[in-house]
């Protein structure tokens, strides 16, 4: 009821009432704030651009061992005088006049465990010659062909490998992201929260000093307080008018970040309103630490960098020695002066042919590159099993915390309770001219003190639990896995 007052008194007396009064209004709890994060800030926002991002990209990779089918045509038309060679071998310029059309179908399948190519095509070709009037056709009706990089850097495998724990990586850093905008919405909401409870207090405490104020002047009209006791009762209230000052411009500072966080655009007016409720319950140390390793992208990103870092030495290591490339194919050929003649009868034709190449000479360059991506290797391991234990010690120290962090709520909130009573008391004593002001002015620190030391414990409770959320991927109050929705493509 008190608290309900206090905020009363902060509108009758703050400067610009009237005008905020006008404005539109909203009040939020911490749960409402955070449905509005996740939803419009730029940091979820940002969060489900990346997770589309990684899903186009995992989409990319699944193409590649799925058969593609490509048509092609290049028509050419060469009317110019070209230098042609003749069959006993000399030159003469020839004028040309012809067009060339082509169309080709071709379906192709990457093979992931050897890094090869298998293709099928059927090709067509046509010639017109304009100055002769003449027209040949070129058919090869079915072509079978296979190519592959032998002793080379098989990028296909090492993909199936890294691609989809990167994908695994990216949705689970969604949900850890979203957990992130609600561990920084209850930052943000309890920064508001101290603001204007500090305009709370700061309205009351100039009411109040007032109060004396004016109650102290009569007392000292008629000789029962010193002058002494007067001027300080004065600065109090100055002191306390330029704090309302101070809080009013703090208040004012703190919503206009937090509607920023939540993409609120338009000036709006904010009050939260902080629950005296939390939930008591303890999280057992080795159920985070399970789900923590089970749900968090940390473990996925470190894994995949030592798988990462590891291709980088097999690719390295193939561009280092002996590189072969092999092409096979085999199929039926056909000419023509007709269309129907170059699909008749059609003949054998085999191709194969294999290009080696063996580096003799190139002064520890490419032996430079395999120390380089092998020392690349160790680093990232060492890195990874460094970021591991990090990861588990962050996970531990992150749930001790919590569960003391219920008790010291507790404590603030009784602590919020005794301190309110003894300025209560002490205000009453001081009426009663039975204690000073200087034990007045105690009475009065110990409030304040103790009510925003609460607000801060409330703050820190909410952090370290959706952090905790955040880490472990788990909801320990409703004991589920914590499933957010996927970002349409």
């Amino acid at each position: 009821m008190k608290l309900y007052c206090i905020i009363a008194l902060s509108f009758l007396l703050c400067p610009g009432t009237a005008t905020a009064q006008q404005e539109e209004s909203m009040t939020l709890n911490l749960q409402r704030a955070i449905e509005i994060a996740q939803e419009n800030s730029p940091e979820a926002q940002a969060a489900r651009h990346t997770y589309r991002a990684a899903y186009w990209n995992y989409r990319f990779f699944q193409a590649n061992y799925l058969p593609s089918v490509t048509l092609t045509s290049s028509p050419t038309l060469n009317r110019e005088i070209n230098k042609i060679t003749q069959p006993d071998g000399t030159n003469q310029f020839i004028k040309q006049d012809q067009l060339s059309t082509d169309l080709s179908l071709k379906i192709n399948q990457n093979i992931w465990f050897t890094g090869g190519s298998l293709f099928v095509k059927s090709t067509t070709q046509r010639i017109d010659e304009f100055e002769d009037n003449l027209t040949a056709y070129n058919t090869q009706p079915l072509v079978i062909g296979y190519e592959q990089r032998l002793f080379g850097y098989n990028s296909l495998k090492w993909d199936r490998r890294i691609e989809p724990l990167r994908y695994r990586e990216a949705r689970k850093a969604y949900t850890e992201a979203l957990e992130l905008v609600a561990s920084e919405t209850s930052t943000l909401f309890f920064n508001l929260a101290t603001a204007q409870t500090n305009l709370d207090i700061a309205t009351y405490n100039y009411a109040s000093a007032d109060t004396l104020y004016r109650y102290a002047e009569g007392r000292y009209n008629i000789g029962t307080i010193t002058e002494n006791e007067m001027l300080q009762l004065e600065i109090n209230k100055l002191t306390e008018e330029t704090n309302r000052m101070n809080a009013h411009i703090e208040v004012e500072d703190q919503m206009q970040t937090f509607r920023s966080f939540l993409g609120i655009n338009r000036k709006i007016n904010l009050r939260v309103i902080p629950e005296d409720n939390i939930p008591q319950f303890e999280v057992p140390l080795q159920e985070a630490l399970q789900l923590a390793f089970k749900n968090s992208p940390d473990p996925d990103t470190y894994k995949r960098r030592q798988l990462e870092s590891r291709s980088a030495l097999a690719s390295a290591k193939a561009n280092a020695g002996l590189k072969a490339d092999l092409y096979v194919q085999f199929g039926l050929s056909q000419t023509g002066n007709k269309f129907a003649d170059s699909y008749r009868n059609p003949m054998n034709q085999q191709y194969a042919s294999i290009g080696i190449s063996l580096p003799i000479l190139d002064w520890g360059r490419r032996k430079g590159r395999v120390r380089v991506a092998r020392s690349n290797v160790d680093l990232v391991d060492t890195q990874a099993e460094q970021g591991m234990k990090d990861f588990e010690l962050n996970v531990c120290k992150m749930v001790r915390q919590f569960n003391l962090q219920a008790y010291r709520v507790a404590v603030a909130a009784k602590t919020d309770c005794t301190a309110d009573r003894r300025h209560d008391v002490a205000r009453r004593l001081y009426i009663l001219g039975k204690s000073t002001i200087l034990d007045l002015n105690a009475a009065i620190t110990e409030k304040d003190t103790a009510r925003r030391n609460y607000i801060i414990a409330l703050k820190t409770y909410w952090s370290l639990y959706y952090g905790l959320r955040s880490m472990t991927g788990y909801d320990f109050l409703r004991k589920a896995e914590i499933s957010c929705t996927v970002p349409k493509p």
